[in-house]
């Protein structure tokens, strides 16, 4: 009995200890979640619009003289809606943690608007990533480069 006895105490503190690192992970994981949950709350609590584009030589009121690119994200249809700075703007997004990507656009209105449209709907395509900077301004990024910076407008 008394050699079996080590074995039983060495068993039961495995066994505690793979208890023990479940917990922590367990508590470590959904930190990380709740994390995650608060950013995308600000996502959605808002009006987006645009301020800063990367790429073009034009100015970025030369790119879009009249009206700024805006949308929303609706959680419900996982869509952005807005406008591309001339017409209509929606798309379908889909979102994992600190990734985003955006589909092909739908229809829209066929006004002319010059190349601030087109350079906003190109860039929305190539976008793989998102953050907010200390301001709350939304960063779309590619591969960790902000390729469009955001500001809230409205909730």
């Amino acid at each position: 009995m008394i050699c079996k006895r080590p074995q039983a105490i060495k068993l039961i503190r495995t066994k505690i200890q793979s208890i023990v690192f479940v917990l922590i992970l367990s508590l470590v994981t959904s930190c990380g979640t709740q994390k995650n949950m608060v950013q995308n709350d600000q996502l959605y609590n808002a009006t987006w619009q645009l301020e800063y584009i990367s790429g073009p030589r034009i100015a970025f009121e030369g790119l879009f003289p009249d009206k700024k690119p805006e949308f929303k994200f609706d959680k419900g249809s996982n869509e952005v809606i807005g406008n591309s700075g001339c017409n209509g703007y929606s798309a379908p997004y889909t979102l994992n943690a600190k990734s985003i990507s955006f589909g092909e656009p739908g229809p829209s209105t066929m006004m002319y608007c010059g190349q601030g449209e087109q350079q906003f709907r190109t860039m929305m395509k190539k976008i793989n990533a998102y953050s907010f900077d200390a301001d709350g301004k939304l960063n779309l990024m590619m591969n960790e480069v902000s390729m469009m910076r955001f500001k809230k407008v409205a909730n």
